[in-house]
């Protein structure tokens, strides 16, 4: 486990681009549908109960929240997608920001995608896919939630997923991941360590759980 992502502290929450930290250093994004466990997975790998909001109604990560891990790497949540009951124009505008951070961010250097164990693979969730390969962005796959199933339905979905992702050529890890019974943290860290190194020294991947 690696501590260094214990001392994370929230920056701030950003409508727009142009509120958001300065660009540079190195962040590392979650991204997800809306009641994944996105904001649970962050707090767990952070070991701070509250640093990333969870609200019982999906959907209410409506901006970019930006968390400090030290003076050059940052955790950021990206919006919920596909899930929240909200109306057509705010789902408009969290998709235009997220289009707008992915395409135009410089400092981003991986992606985390958290999916519900028991729901892979949305459409959405191979739209991210699609982008990150189409970028060759790092890409790691947290199938959250793993404790709803037993182990062994938990296993045959992840090697599920990883035939579905069988031909998808460009940095791409996936593992099982429950924040209830704090399984699967140090293969994030993992995952997150390569992220932050620089460009010239991402040699090796995280081993597929």
């Amino acid at each position: 486990m690696n501590p260094v992502y214990h001392q994370a502290k929230f920056i701030n929450s950003s409508p727009d681009l142009k509120d958001t930290p300065e660009d540079q250093g190195r962040e590392v994004a979650f991204a997800g549908r809306s009641n994944a466990g996105k904001s649970s997975a962050i707090n767990t790998l952070t070991r701070q109960h509250g640093l990333a909001r969870i609200s019982k109604t999906p959907g209410r990560t409506q901006m970019l929240n930006f968390f400090e891990i030290n003076a050059t790497e940052r955790f950021v949540d990206l919006p919920g997608y596909g899930y929240a009951k909200v109306p057509i124009a705010v789902k408009k505008k969290w998709h235009e920001l997220m289009e707008k951070y992915l395409t135009q961010r410089k400092s981003l250097c991986g992606i985390v995608l958290v999916m519900d164990v028991r729901h892979p693979l949305t459409e959405f969730d191979w739209q991210m896919i699609e982008w990150c390969q189409h970028t060759g962005l790092p890409l790691h796959i947290l199938l959250t939630k793993a404790d709803k199933l037993n182990y062994g339905a938990a296993k045959n979905t992840l090697m599920q997923v990883q035939k579905e992702l069988g031909d998808i050529n460009f940095p791409l890890t996936i593992q099982l991941f429950s924040s209830l019974k704090k399984t699967g943290i140090d293969e994030v860290h993992k995952a997150i360590d390569l992220f932050f190194m620089p460009v010239d020294e991402f040699e090796s991947e995280p081993e597929v759980e």
